[in-house]
């Protein structure tokens, strides 16, 4: 029963070094998103919160991470939490993911592979980016609420068609 309760020091050089680098892995993936990205949601304002989901990983898992005790606390905590908020876009998620990811790989104090990762992950976004320029496309979504008896479709469709090139 001991093995579950002795916590190891937690080197506070480490946990500061973990932290100074995963800012600035994860303010290159932010401005990455922000600039590359082709979320139709504000990525400016998602990608000004990917260094603190990453940093609060960092933390987290630097605590954890000797204590059985404590990772089955985290478990029983976070079971609680709902996020209420539905991410709709793909790669708002993979740019979740990857700030968790670069988290816990320095929490666990993983340095070289955690960086190693970030650059072949950026490499392969931006060598596609630069390979395939023609499929980055801007969608508009556009909702339109009209009373069914209305019969407004076509005219709202023929109306846009006279502005767009498809509909």
């Amino acid at each position: 029963m001991d093995g579950l309760i002795a916590l190891e020091p937690l080197s506070i050089s480490a946990l500061i070094f973990n932290l100074l680098l995963g800012i600035i892995l994860s303010v290159i993936v932010a401005w990455y998103y922000a600039r590359f990205g082709e979320a139709l949601s504000n990525r400016i304002k998602l990608a000004k919160l990917l260094p603190v989901l990453c940093l609060i990983v960092i933390l987290v898992i630097s605590v954890i991470k000797a204590s059985l005790a404590l990772s089955l606390g985290l478990v029983g905590a976070l079971s609680i939490v709902r996020f209420r908020t539905a991410i709709k876009d793909p790669e708002e998620l993979l740019y979740l993911f990857m700030a968790i990811t670069i988290g816990l790989g320095l929490g666990a104090d993983q340095r070289l592979p955690t960086v190693l990762a970030v650059v072949v992950i950026l490499g392969y976004l931006f060598a596609r980016r630069l390979l395939t320029p023609g499929l980055a496309k801007s969608n508009l979504y556009l909702n339109v609420v009209a009373q069914p008896e209305d019969d407004l479709f076509p005219q709202i469709n023929q109306l846009l068609l006279k502005h767009v090139t498809s509909a």
